[in-house]
């Protein structure tokens, strides 16, 4: 279906190999059909007792979804006040495809070796295992770019310790290994020189019988540890300011507790889609309550359509991926003009996916 994803049985195990890398491995419409598939198939073979999914080359696990397509795909289909097909398409079958990761019968094993970020959370952390390195870079960084973390992320992100996942989801801050492990976006630490190794022995399994069983002990058998997470030692501080309702009051919050961190970090939230980020502080409570990741993935498609007709979104990825100018003019451009009402209105209903 397309040249951007690779698949081979090797053992018991069908491997996945993301093979995009002069976009850092990003996912496109034919990647997310193309997995959906081969997914689905791989399910019911019983030659096939796990999967493993990877990124081609050193960079890049998956740097996300191809944004820019679905930006132009606007762009050429002209305003019309509705998303274009491409662009439902793209979200609603990528949901999918999380969704199914998530209730996947066979264990779904995730190498994040390199940048992780966005869709390549999305189509790791629902799996069974994720193992990081040292080369892992981890980040939601969506309200950069007019959009929210979705792919799931109004339902892994409220669970993490604390307030750690509204840290995340506002600021799109990156993280690295030690960290994915402390969020729980990550089950092992594994260093990359011990990669071929680990994969070797992955694909000589016997995985009759309680495969997830014995791929978790192959792992701890390989696994190091990713030393002391930077998010635990300031996460006193994040859980006090983040813990607030109101965005506003998070940045009043981190001015008043001062210092590099604090400082920086309300700088960091004031140079965010406004929208975006009050959008993302209501998901994150709603999502909080979410039965399951398919509630929360319904109201991510509801939200998602109204970013998609929205300006920021566009704005956003032609300032940042675009014309690269890192210059967007956000509208409205300040919280205070983001009204509650302005709000609730991205969580209207308006269509389903069936999940």
């Amino acid at each position: 279906m397309t040249d951007d994803v690779r698949f081979e049985i090797q053992g018991s195990i069908g491997c996945i190999t993301l093979d995009r890398q002069r976009a850092l491995n990003s996912l496109t419409l034919e990647m997310i059909r193309a997995m959906q598939v081969q997914l689905d198939a791989w399910a019911e073979d019983p030659n096939v007792g796990a999967v493993l999914i990877e990124g081609a080359g050193e960079k890049s696990f998956c740097a996300g979804g191809d944004v820019v397509a679905v930006r132009r795909s606007r762009l050429e289909e002209g305003e019309t006040g509705k998303p274009t097909q491409l662009m439902l398409d793209f979200f609603g079958e990528e949901y999918r495809l999380n969704r199914s990761i998530s209730d996947y019968p066979k264990p779904y094993i995730a190498l994040l070796d390199g940048v992780t970020m966005g869709g390549g959370v999305g189509i790791s952390v629902h799996g069974t295992f994720q193992i990081a390195t040292e080369r892992t870079l981890f980040a939601m960084p969506e309200t950069g770019i007019g959009l929210f973390p979705d792919v799931g992320g109004g339902w892994f992100l409220p669970r993490c310790p604390g307030e750690l996942g509204t840290y995340l989801a506002l600021t799109g801050a990156p993280v690295k290994a030690a960290d994915c492990l402390y969020i729980k976006a990550a089950t092992h630490f594994v260093p990359s020189d011990r990669l071929p190794a680990l994969r070797a022995e992955l694909l000589a399994l016997d995985l009759k019988g309680d495969a997830a069983g014995r791929i978790s002990v192959l792992l701890s058998e390989h696994a190091a540890s990713g030393g002391d997470a930077p998010l635990a030692e300031r996460r006193a501080l994040i859980d006090k300011a983040f813990a607030h309702d109101r965005v506003e009051d998070i940045i009043a919050a981190l001015k008043a507790v001062g210092g590099d961190f604090g400082e920086e970090t309300a700088a960091l939230l004031e140079h965010r889609s406004p929208t975006s980020l009050k959008v993302t502080l209501e998901m994150l409570r709603r999502g909080a309550r979410c039965a399951s990741l398919a509630e929360d993935l319904e109201m991510e498609f509801t939200m998602v359509q109204s970013f998609l007709v929205a300006e920021d979104f566009f704005e956003g990825v032609r300032a940042l991926l675009v014309d690269k100018d890192r210059a967007p003019k956000w509208s409205p451009s300040t919280l205070e003009a983001v009204t509650p009402e302005a709000v609730a209105a991205y969580f209207a209903p308006d269509g389903k996916i069936g999940l």
